[in-house]
C-alpha cells in the first residue's frame, strides 16, 4: 500500500468490532524501507495514501515498530498527534530521547502541526519496586503529558494477539480490557 503497488481501499479489512477497520502490516513492510530510501517523496508516502481515505474515517491510528526508521517517519508525517507508550523497565527512557528528537525534526519541516498527545506507561508490574521507580522517573520527565491510565502487565494482554483477537473480544472482562478502555476515554478527551 505505501509502495503504491495496491490501492489503499484493497488493504482495508473489517473487524468484528463495529466501526473498526484495520490495515494489517506484513513482514514485507520491513523490506519496504530499503526500497524507499532516496525517493524524494519517501516520508510522505503514507500521508498521501491516507489522504484518499480522509472522508471515510473520523480517526486513524497508526501503530509503528519500535524503531525510528523511514516507516516511523512516514507515520509521524501522516499524523496529527503522537501517543508515546513507555514500558516501565530499566531502559525505558533511553529510546524515548531519540523518539522526541525525531518528533522535533518532523515538526521542524514536513509536519509542523504534529503534537505529542500524551505518554502511557505499559507493561507496568505494580509488584516490583523497580517498576514503581521507573514510573516516577517517567512522571518526572513528562509530568502533565502522562495519561492517568497505566497499562499493567497481564497474561490476557499477552495471549490476545496469539489468538488474533483484540483484548476487547478475547477477554472483555479482564483488567487489560478495562485499562485500554479507560485509555481510549482519555485519548478521546485529549483529541
Amino acid at each position: 500500500m505505501v509502495d503504491g503497488e495496491k490501492d489503499i481501499s484493497d488493504c482495508i479489512y473489517q473487524t468484528s468490532i463495529k466501526d473498526l477497520d484495520i490495515i494489517p502490516s506484513r513482514i514485507n513492510l520491513a523490506k519496504l524501507e530499503s526500497k524507499l530510501v532516496g525517493d524524494f517523496d519517501a516520508p510522505f508516502r503514507l500521508k498521501d495514501r491516507l489522504e484518499l481515505m480522509r472522508d471515510k474515517y473520523d480517526l486513524v491510528f497508526i501503530d509503528t515498530p519500535p524503531t525510528l526508521g523511514l516507516i516511523t517517519v512516514n507515520a509521524l508525517v501522516a499524523s496529527t498527534h503522537v501517543l508515546i507508550p513507555i514500558q516501565s523497565s530499566f531502559y525505558a527512557l533511553e529510546g524515548t530521547d531519540d523518539l522526541l528528537e525525531t518528533i522535533e525534526k518532523v515538526k521542524a519541516r514536513p509536519n509542523p502541526d504534529l503534537r505529542v498527545l500524551g505518554v502511557v506507561v505499559t507493561l507496568f508490574d505494580k509488584r516490583t519496586t523497580l517498576a514503581r521507580e521507573v514510573y516516577e522517573q517517567i512522571r518526572g520527565v513528562f509530568g502533565s503529558q502522562m495519561f492517568e491510565t497505566v497499562i499493567t502487565k497481564s497474561v490476557r494482554l499477552e495471549e490476545a494477539p496469539a489468538y488474533r483477537e483484540s483484548i476487547f473480544t478475547f477477554a472483555p472482562q479482564s483488567s487489560g480490557a478495562y485499562e485500554y478502555s479507560k485509555l481510549c476515554d482519555e485519548v478521546m478527551g485529549r483529541v
